[in-house]
């Protein structure tokens, strides 16, 4: 039974390893993703065929790529998100009111997930979209949920993941973080100055629920040149603060 078991993972970390493949090499061949991931292409071809049976893998010519099948799973698993579709709205406003990037961010396993994003009419393409991952100390909204976790959460976070994923100014300490955590307590909001992606500053806050328990972290987005000084520190935090001041009213008193 304990092999039965064992051999049964590893044929589900092999699927898993196959799918990530594909998504890194923006699709591939099956000689391509054997050498990629050093399996044989006949262990290759059989993950394949069960993974295009059920949807997650589908093929062109010969090449094979991500299934919408995913999409389905994570449309799902956006709805479950505490208030979903007022959040929603509130990252689609403050894309209109500011003409810049919004998104709403949440934590799974250590690092930071967009849930859901909007671009305004100024903003420029950096990358982030629905399901991207990163850290989450080098992100204004990873850091406004740092600062509502459990010490212990924490220190699980920066144990698993350490400190890498920065561009530039990265926190690079336990030390560092405590006191950029301290600062974020202390204002309420959080800022990101170039450290997740270069040429983009950011301010964000995080979303508590009635019990407390942060849930994800409202943020807006946008380049260096613009968002800066009095924009960046009093204007765009305003709106994030209102925006995350009225989601959390919505949700505190929402049946």
């Amino acid at each position: 039974m304990g092999n039965e078991i064992k051999t049964r993972s590893k044929t589900t970390e092999t699927s898993l390893d196959i799918v990530d493949a594909i998504r890194e090499l923006n699709g591939g061949t099956i000689p391509q993703l054997s050498e990629y991931l050093g399996l044989s292409e006949s262990t290759v071809h059989r993950h394949l065929v069960s993974l295009r049976e059920y949807g997650y893998i589908v093929k062109s010519e010969k090449e094979y790529r991500i299934g919408l099948r995913f999409l389905t799973l994570g449309g799902y698993a956006q709805q479950q998100v505490t208030a979903f579709p007022i959040i929603k709205e509130k990252v689609d406003q403050l894309a209109a009111d500011t003409g810049e990037r919004a998104q709403f961010i949440v934590e799974e396993n250590g690092k930071r997930v967009y849930l859901y994003t909007e671009v305004g009419e100024s903003a420029v393409q950096t990358g982030a979209h629905i399901g991207r991952r990163g850290s989450l100390h080098v992100s204004a909204a990873g850091k406004a949920i740092l600062a509502n976790l459990p010490e212990s959460r924490v220190d699980e976070i920066v144990n698993r993941h350490g400190f890498a994923g920065g561009a530039r100014g990265n926190i690079s300490t336990r030390e560092e973080l405590d006191e950029a955590l301290a600062e974020v307590t202390e204002r309420g909001y959080a800022f990101n100055r170039q450290e997740s992606t270069d040429g983009v500053n950011a301010v964000g806050a995080p979303i508590l629920d009635r019990s407390g328990t942060v849930i994800g972290a409202l943020s807006i987005s946008g380049p260096a040149h613009r968002l800066k000084g009095e924009r960046l520190i009093e204007t765009c935090s305003e709106y994030v603060l209102a925006a995350t001041n009225e989601l959390e009213l919505h949700i505190k008193h929402s049946v």
